[in-house]
């Protein structure tokens, strides 16, 4: 081979190493695992998170269809989960219960989910492993993170967030991400 032609030839290397770079970066928009096998949402949902007040939640069942019970919730962004405060006769609580312990998640608000015409579908999304959280400091952090993001309402809702939480009639549910 001449040097002219041995100029245009790439190594086995490089060839490898730009492939690696293309896909990482082509896989950024659609989220990430991290080297402890989490999922690491994509950054436009992680921005969802930090700005809105809702998620809209919907427990799947066991063949991986969305169930009937489709809410819109306060929560907390808490250590790259998704947390929320719950009674626990409502529907999220009683899946988990049940072993459907995998949810679907839309960020945004869209208002109450039956005036929504379905518009938070278009929102960004996870797919979730839902467990309760009975971790007493989860919830401080809750009402904590709940007194900054809804103050017009909190005094009113605090009340009863603590007095269910006490009683066993309000549980925290975690969602940690499991994809996009």
């Amino acid at each position: 081979m001449s040097e002219r032609n041995d100029a245009r030839l790439w190594s086995r290397r490089q060839v490898l190493g730009t492939g690696g770079v293309l896909l990482a970066t082509a896989a950024l928009p659609f989220g990430v695992r991290a080297a402890d096998g989490a999922f690491a949402p994509p950054a436009e949902t992680v921005r969802a998170l930090d700005a809105s007040p809702l998620v809209y939640v919907s427990p799947l069942r066991t063949n991986g269809s969305e169930s009937r019970c489709h809410g819109e919730v306060w929560f907390f962004h808490d250590k790259g989960d998704v947390v929320i405060c719950t009674d626990t006769d409502r529907w999220k609580s009683e899946a988990i219960a049940k072993g459907m312990d995998r949810a679907r998640l839309w960020v945004g608000d869209f208002g109450p989910v039956k005036r929504s015409d379905d518009k938070y579908r278009s929102a960004p999304t996870l797919l979730a492993k839902a467990e309760f959280d009975r971790d007493r400091a989860t919830f401080d952090r809750l009402l904590a993170a709940f007194a900054k993001k809804y103050p017009a309402e909190w005094s009113r809702w605090k009340p009863r967030f603590e007095g269910g939480y006490a009683d066993g009639s309000r549980v925290l549910i975690r969602y940690k991400a499991l994809g996009a």
